[in-house]
């Protein structure tokens, strides 16, 4: 039976609320609800807490398994009605609770979370009653986790909006009830952003509105359902990267004045333990494989999009055997800009023009892999700034293109 909120213990006001979005979590939802539930039992005693799992309608048993797990904490369960998917409907429902509820602080955590501690809801929690109203977490990652994040959002935000936030789209944060009524009522709003694009969307907001924001190292690796970057990628790649590119629209008033980025402030003293993160295995040749493939299904859009020379560039690329291959950053930032550019004057439908950078993402993916098979976290880490300072470097090329007089195709 559909239950579009569940409230056993008749929670109508909360001052901080733990998050757990989830769609079929049944068989991990325990865990972060429970270590939630000791985080704020233990560092925020004496503060009204409420844990909400913010469901997708799941048919697995995940509400049940949700209110059933043992909590000194009060729980609340929220769904989409039946039919309604997507992480970003979560969140709706979420933004009208708090609210609702009037609540001064909310955090966020994954529901297939497996190295959260009650540590990571003080990380989380604490800056938000230090004046600050947006926090996104530091945390150690294998090289080959989060290759969207390293390769595409995180030097993307960074050279857009000129803030240093290594996790845009980390899945954890924190954010103030002031920015939660923010949320609820921007515009700008739609089906990329109702999925998995709401956490670059949150992230980019808050770096517009002029709010405190922060990062809090949370002391342990990030371990979840970690994928192949080589694997099929699903609607989250065009979501994430559909948003970030339908996000420059609105915003561009203030990226376009943008030249360097600035650091983003850091809560907390250090990464705690040093336990390695879990390895992250990689398909190099189907990698290779796809990116060679795109040339066929997107070779006419690509010439179409692209400046003559990146065109160019690319066909060299795709002559080169696999022990030399190499795709470089330069050339993956001023595609990305031209892609964005292409998505504002619609020289294809958004959707072709998200899916066409799949195959050249797998390239660069291979090419950074082959590149890093013999460097530690620490030195990939480095080679990540690295890359971003090229993608500021080559901000002038995008706003070249983007002010250039451009009519839709």
């Amino acid at each position: 039976m559909f239950e579009a909120e569940v409230n056993p213990a008749g929670v109508r006001r909360a001052d901080l609320v733990v998050c757990i979005p989830s769609y079929n979590e049944a068989d991990a939802i325990s865990y972060p609800t429970r270590q939630a539930s000791e985080g704020l039992a233990k560092y925020f005693p004496d503060i009204e807490s409420v844990i909400i799992n913010c469901d997708n309608n799941s048919l697995d048993n995940t509400k049940q398994v949700f209110l059933d797990t043992q909590t000194s904490i009060p729980k609340i369960y929220l769904s989409t009605p039946p039919g309604v998917k997507g992480k970003g409907n979560n969140f709706r429902n979420l933004f009208r609770k708090v609210v609702e509820l009037g609540a001064k602080a909310i955090v966020v955590v994954d529901a297939d979370l497996k190295s959260m501690t009650p540590e990571w809801i003080k990380h989380l929690g604490e800056p938000l009653f230090k004046g600050f109203s947006f926090v996104a977490p530091l945390y150690v990652r294998h090289k080959y986790d989060g290759t969207i994040t390293n390769g595409i959002a995180y030097p993307m935000s960074r050279a857009l909006y000129g803030r240093r936030v290594r996790q845009p789209i980390g899945g954890e944060f924190g954010f103030s009830g002031h920015l939660a009524n923010l949320y609820l009522e921007s515009p700008v709003w739609d089906e990329a952003v109702a999925n998995f694009g709401i956490d670059v969307w949150m992230t980019t907001l808050a770096l517009n509105q002029g709010v405190q924001v922060c990062q809090s190292f949370m002391g342990r690796p990030k371990i979840h359902r970690a994928k192949d970057p080589g694997a099929a990628l699903g609607p989250m790649f065009r979501q994430v990267v559909g948003s970030i590119f339908s996000l420059m629209g609105p915003f561009q008033s203030q990226w376009l004045k943008v030249k360097y980025s600035r650091p983003t402030a850091i809560f907390g003293f250090g990464l705690g333990e040093t336990e390695a993160p879990p390895d992250v295995s990689v398909d190099r040749e189907k990698l290779f494989q796809r990116f060679h493939e795109g040339f066929l299904q997107f070779g006419d859009l690509w010439r179409q999009a692209f400046a003559r020379d990146i065109f160019a560039k690319l066909h060299e690329i795709k002559g080169m055997k696999r022990d030399i291959f190499n795709f470089p950053t330069d050339l993956w930032a001023r595609i990305l800009y031209d892609t964005a550019v292409a998505f504002r004057d619609r020289a294809a439908s958004p959707e072709t023009l998200v899916d066409s950078l799949i195959p050249l993402y797998f390239g660069r993916t291979f090419s950074f892999v082959k590149k890093t098979a013999k460097l530690s976290i620490h030195q990939v880490e480095e080679l990540i700034e690295e890359d971003c300072l090229t993608f500021e470097m080559t901000k002038p090329y995008l706003v070249k293109k983007w002010m250039a007089a451009t009519s839709p195709a």
